[in-house]
């Protein structure tokens, strides 16, 4: 009798102590309340550029009204991730940032919200029976901001499309901010070379009666209106750059630059602090030309390059390791792939060397950017050497598996029956220089005054794909613009493969492409400090396993021989995805089993030793 309640005093004191102890943590919890983000993009957690943007970029208090409208479990979910974003602002702000969450239940809480640029809308909640029926309600869910006398909205919000919430609301707040303390960054973009224009509308495929569909300008300034980008015309090389520009832009010219026109932009670039953007290559293609067929033509861009260091040959690369590759449904419902050689496909393999990696997903450009289609490029080599106060980097290359072609004409169009031709080798196709850059002229010439040496720092990067900012399926499968007297009598349809095919590209590729040229925006100006947050707009990166290794396609691997790979690498992870999920499953259950057992055996041998005495 004795020894039981000497059992049921211990039981008793160790279920208190338990209680308390879990008290204890819980008020602890609360009090300390912390959250670990382990995804690579920090998906959970308020990355340093926004609390620098909130803390030191905002020259007076931020007001944010966060309006939003209870319902199912989804809704709930969303609603408190919005919450804790909320409160990583409102810690990071040093005061600055103030939100209020409302529930606009009354009139007057409504008509606040309309007045506040906010849209009202339907939230359905699904029954919890799982019968076929849900509720139907009206209200709200966005943000209202209020900066001095500025005043700016996200006008709705879906809990199905919560990927990205950063980066809306942070390039929100910048655009309030540098309209209210007139704050911009202004870019120039080349023009009056027949070049490519981000005003064209080449993105995707024109529907006719509709007008042209968006431009990467467009895009940019609806988005992202804090981006000043304005025509540079170098007259010739009789017009100095403005200085007041951060950076120019170089896209793919039709006519050729002349010397005097290349030292006005080597000019620019060695007043320091200021960065040129190359988007061009050998490879030539007309808009609307169905055919595709390239013609190789560097427009003099060669004479300006080659005193950076950055060589570009004239050439083609054909990548046969990893092309751009679209899926396109049959009328018979299969599925058949299409296949671009002359569009490289580059991807960030983890576990590469340096020299090998694809696409180097840490220069700011493309930061944390998985993959990113190159279409036509051609082959760059760097000199470093030439540049010895700069730090020279290839941050995209093809595969191994690339052969160049050299032709006159080259047939870009997709095709079933192409072949490799010529050695295979792995080419540089974006090459990117920061530092003190010497002239590529070596001083003044010309009439053009010119420092030996950029005065500070500056960028230079050269992107070879010649349709990089482009949909190449688009802009050579829409019809040519008609004029204006001809518009009423309806569209011309333009090649009905060609712009099917843009539609996939474009939802496959563009996202990144967009992302990645506001990333080089930024790098130009030298402000990096948003960069992060654009990665926060892509999906968290696939699931990858140390002890794995991804394939490495060889220059000798034929097309056969790299799918064999691609197929043993992803048997090769889904045995490891299979061994961990039935670890995760069987691992709790199996250490309660085994801890159960080990406390049954000591509870038997302490009743042995207590017979024994």
């Amino acid at each position: 009798m004795e020894r039981k309640t000497k059992a049921r005093a211990a039981t008793g004191v160790y279920l208190v102590l338990v209680a308390a102890i879990l008290v204890v943590v819980n008020v602890i919890a609360f009090i300390q309340n912390k959250r670990i983000d382990v995804t690579k993009n920090e998906r959970f957690t308020l990355s340093k550029g926004s609390a620098r943007l909130v803390s030191e970029g905002l020259k007076q208090d931020l007001q944010v009204d966060v309006y939003v409208t209870r319902g199912g479990p989804k809704q709930e979910a969303f609603i408190q991730d919005l919450v804790d974003l909320m409160n990583e602002y409102e810690r990071g702000s040093n005061g600055k940032f103030k939100y209020t969450l409302i529930e606009p239940k009354t009139e007057e809480q409504r008509t606040a919200a309309k007045e506040a640029g906010l849209q009202e809308a339907a939230f359905g909640e699904g029954s919890e029976t799982g019968q076929d029926q849900a509720t139907i309600t009206r209200g709200f869910m966005g943000i209202a901001f209020k900066y001095g006398s500025e005043k700016e909205a996200i006008p709705i919000l879906s809990a199905d499309q919560s990927q990205g919430l950063e980066f809306w609301i942070t390039n929100k707040i910048r655009e309030l901010r540098d309209r209210a303390d007139n704050v911009y960054q202004k870019y120039g973009v080349i023009t009056g070379k027949d070049e490519m224009k981000l005003t064209d509308t080449n993105l995707v495929a024109a529907q006719p009666g509709r007008g042209g569909g968006p431009s990467m300008k467009g895009i940019l300034d609806q988005a992202l209106p804090f981006y000043k980008i304005e025509e540079v015309d170098l007259q010739n090389g009789d017009a100095e750059i403005n200085k007041e520009l951060a950076g120019i832009i170089i896209t793919q010219p039709g006519k050729d630059y002349t010397e005097k026109e290349l030292r006005r932009i080597d000019q620019f670039l060695m007043e320091g602090n200021k960065s040129v953007v190359v988007v061009a290559g050998a490879v030539n293609l007309k808009a609307s030309d169905a055919a595709m067929k390239a013609e190789l033509n560097l427009h003099g861009l060669d004479k300006l390059l080659d005193g950076y260091g950055v060589e570009m040959k004239k050439e083609a690369i054909m990548d046969w390791g990893r092309p751009v590759r679209i899926a396109v449904p049959t009328q018979t419902g299969q599925v058949i792939g299409i296949i671009g050689y002359g569009m490289a496909h580059a991807q960030h393999v983890d576990g590469l060397d340096e020299k090998e990696q694809t696409l180097d997903s840490s220069f700011a450009g493309f930061f944390r950017i998985e993959e990113l289609a190159f279409p036509f490029p051609s082959t760059l080599v760097p000199h470093p050497e030439k540049q010895p106060g700069a730090q020279m980097k290839v941050v995209a290359r093809s595969t191994p598996r690339s052969t160049i072609d050299t032709s006159d004409a080259i047939d870009l169009k997709f095709s079933a029956q192409a072949k490799p031709k010529g050695e295979y080798g792995q080419r540089a196709m974006a090459v990117a220089l920061e530092g003190k850059i010497k002239s590529a002229f070596g001083g003044a010439g010309e009439g053009i005054e010119t420092a030996a040496e950029s005065k500070d720092k500056s960028r230079l990067l050269v992107i070879s794909a010649s349709q990089f900012l482009a949909n190449p399926y688009a802009r050579s499968g829409n019809a040519p613009p008609m004029p204006p007297q001809m518009m009423m009598m309806g569209g011309m349809g333009g090649d009905e493969d060609l712009q099917m095919l843009s539609m996939p590209y474009a939802q496959n590729y563009l996202t990144a492409t967009i992302l990645a040229f506001k990333n080089v925006l930024d790098w130009m100006s030298g402000d990096s400090d948003l960069i992060a947050t654009s990665a926060k707009l892509l999906q968290e990166p696939k699931l990858t396993y140390a002890n794995i290794e991804a394939p490495k396609i060889d220059a000798t691997d034929d097309e056969s021989t790299a799918t064999k790979k691609a197929e043993e690498y992803r048997l090769e992870r889904k045995k490891t995805q299979t061994r961990v999920q039935w670890s995760l499953t069987l691992f709790g259950p199996l250490l309660f089993a085994a801890f159960g057992l080990f406390r049954w055996w000591r509870r038997e041998n302490a009743r042995e030793s207590i017979r024994l005495d």
